[in-house]
Order: structure tokens, then sequence, then C-alpha cells
């Protein structure tokens, strides 16, 4: 396969210019946007099979490519990461370099070896905290404070997400955080540039040696917290390298995600699509929507339904509570979810959840709480999908701003209830 297997079209657009409903084309089937791409970490969505996941109407599957690093020659063996997990349709990956960052912060914190105000007498004892340590050549990272510290570059990101398999994969980049200073991110954001040059000189290399394998996508990431002149720049640095795609990532103030990424739209090739990381609060898909985002991610859905959030159209429930113990509705009247199809009400799925009969073994206990879970998971994952889908329709057909008002208004006046 080649680069021609991967493509982008747009249908229509809001009234803005920046919105869009679109398709996107990849070698294991189409993706319209905008659409939400559930997340399976580990390459399956916990508590969902895949058949629920076709069912519930996902188009793609984002995994986590620093886990799955671990097993990329196993996946690559069996045909990459579409067949190893029974998905067979699209899917994405995402660099490594929020697990990194992330979790190089456990027990020590991200430094940059740039950071020249590290006192001297106190070097010894920040070099053996620090968990991660970013360098212009990449980040040294340790798992744990055990382990033996490795060099984490943008070759190797590139290396093992071939190996995975995903069509769309991203390229390596430094996320900052909202304490650091306007001086760090622009030196991050020079080493975001040069490391994206060299995710695609060395994506471009991996692309020939396995013509074989079906193509693979390679999203630049933009960075540039909250600072439009940075964000603007890198948008256009980025947009005018050969990506096929770019992610909107960063650490900022929610309140600043529109103009964020309305800047960074603004300047981007129209003719690419964009991925927003991690975010799905509704009011964050239709700010992405309006301004040019086409696929989002985030693992907040299935979290709180493993923890008893339900989304409703009427604002977020939280099951657990004692109102909803003799609750004899479905977990919101008129879903099409399988849950709800199923006739399963709130008080059912709380007594699943909630061990109150103290003959109960404990392995039941634990069966009831998993099924609990599977339940809301499908649910949820249902609520958001169906809401980009429903976005999408109302770009189609012209009716975006009174579909998002009327959506927002009936959904967050509730919510604060």
């Amino acid at each position: 396969m080649n680069k021609k297997e991967f493509s982008f079209d747009i249908v229509a657009e809001t009234d803005n210019g920046l919105g869009r409903a679109g398709v996107i084309h990849t070698p294991h089937g189409d993706i319209e946007t905008p659409t939400f791409a559930v997340v399976g970490t580990y390459g399956e969505v916990r508590n969902i099979s895949m058949d629920r996941l076709r069912e519930i109407g996902a188009q793609v599957v984002l995994s986590n490519g620093y886990h799955l690093s671990k097993i990329d020659a196993e996946i690559d063996a069996n045909g990459g990461l579409a067949e190893r997990f029974g998905w067979k349709g699209p899917t994405i990956t995402d660099s490594g370099g929020f697990q990194v960052m992330s979790l190089g912060s456990g027990a020590g914190k991200v430094v940059s070896m740039d950071k020249r105000d590290i006192a001297k007498e106190n070097e010894k004892t920040a070099r053996e905290d620090r968990l991660a340590r970013v360098t212009d050549e990449g980040v040294y990272f340790k798992a744990d404070e055990k382990a033996k510290e490795f060099l984490f570059t943008p070759e190797y990101s590139m290396q093992f997400q071939h190996k995975i398999g995903a069509d769309i994969i991203m390229a390596f980049d430094e996320l900052t955080s909202i304490n650091d200073t306007r001086e760090y991110n622009e030196a991050a954001l020079k080493r975001t540039h040069e490391w994206a040059t060299r995710c695609l000189i060395e994506h471009q290399k991996l692309t020939k040696e396995r013509k074989n394998k079906p193509y693979q996508a390679l999203y630049g990431v933009l960075q540039g917290a909250h600072y439009e002149d940075l964000r603007r720049e890198t948008a256009r640095f980025l947009g005018d390298m050969e990506f096929d795609g770019f992610g909107l990532g960063g650490a900022f103030e929610k309140e600043q995600l529109g103009d964020i990424v309305k800047w960074c739209n603004e300047e981007l090739p129209k003719n690419k699509p964009r991925h927003l990381l991690g975010l799905s609060k509704p009011d964050d898909l239709f700010i992405g929507a309006e301004n040019g985002v086409d696929t989002f991610d985030c693992v907040a859905p299935t979290r709180e339904a493993r923890h008893g959030r339900i989304y409703t159209l009427d604002g977020d429930i939280d099951l657990k509570k004692n109102k909803f113990k003799n609750d004899e509705s479905v977990l919101y009247d008129g879903c099409e979810c399988p849950t709800c199809l199923s006739g399963r009400t709130r008080a059912e799925i709380q007594a699943l959840m909630k061990n109150t009969d103290s003959k109960k073994s404990a392995e039941q206990d634990a069966t009831d709480k998993k099924l609990a879970q599977e339940l809301t998971s499908i649910h949820n994952v249902f609520f958001i999908i169906n809401l980009t889908k429903q976005i999408r329709e109302s770009i189609i057909d012209g009716t975006f701003n009174e579909f998002r008002d009327d959506w927002l208004k009936r959904y967050y006046q509730n919510n604060k209830k």
C-alpha cells in the first residue's frame, strides 16, 4: 500500500468556515467526522467487546503507544494493531510522549537538562530524584525509581509505532506544564519542531522499508501552551511539512480551548485532518468541532462509567447515590444504547455496583461489579459517539449553531442541579 490509501475529504462546513464534516480514508476503512476515537489503552477497550464497539457506532480506536511498545514485535507478527486485537477497523496510536512525561513525574519531576537554575550542590540529588530528563536528543526515562534509565527518542517512537501498525500515528513531542514559563515553552517548542523533523525522516525511511505493510499516516503534534504567537508559529511550521494530519496537544486552562484550537486551525492546511488529544466533555466536543477538529479521544467516558457517573441529556448523574436505589427507570429514557434497550434499570445496575447483600460471595461480588462496569461503559461511550454523530449531521444540514445552543443549554442547566 502507499500514501494514496490515506486521504481526507470535506463534505460540509460550518458558517465560520473552520468547522467541517468530513471523511478520513484509511487502509482499514473510512472514518466519518467529527467523531470520537474510543480509547483502548492496551489495544482493547476496557469492559467493552469489539463486537459491542461496532454495535454502538465506534469507528476508530486509539491505543497507547508506550504500553503497546512492550509487545510491538508480537503485534507486528500478528498483522498489526487492528488484526491483533480483533477490531479490524481504523486505529490510532499516540507517540508515548505523554506517558514518558507524566509517568516520569511520578516520584520526581520532569526536568529539562537545558535549565541552568539547578544549584550545583543539589545536582546529584536532582539527578537521582527525577524519572524523566528532557534533552535535545530525547527524554531519558525510568519507569520507576529502581528501573534502568532509557533514552526515549523520536526515532524510537516511530519504530515501535510502525511495528504496532496503527493507521494514524503521532510524532514525538514535548508536553509542557501549565506552570512552565514562556521562556521554557519557547525552548520546548523548538525541541518539538526538531523532533518533528526527525520523526518525519524516520517515518519515511520505515515506510519504504515496510512497503508491504498498510500505509500509516503521521500526524505532527502542536504545542505552544496558551500563547497565541507560539500556537500560530507551530501551526505554520508543521503545516508546511509533509505530515498527513495534525494532533492538537498541550496543557492549558479549559477556558482557553476555543481560542487555542482556532489559532491553530486558522493556520493549518485545510485539506488535512486534525485530532484533539485527550478531551471529550460535551462543550469540548462542540468547541472543537466548531473550530475545525475532526477527531477526539479521551479515557473519561469509560473511567467515569466505572465509578458510576452516567451521561444523560439532562446532565450527568451519580448512580451510586441512594436516591437511585429503587429507581426502576433505565439509565436515560429514550437512549438507544444496548444497556438502556435491554431494560436494565438504575436500581438494578446500582445493586450490581454496590455489595448490599451480606450473603453474596466475594467472587459473585466481583462478577456483578464487572457486569455493572460493562453496562455503564457501553452507555457512556455510546452517548459520546452519538453526540459526535449528531454534531456531524448538524454541520451537514446547516443547523449546527442551533443544535449546539439547545443541546448545551439543556445539558448544563440540568447538570447544575
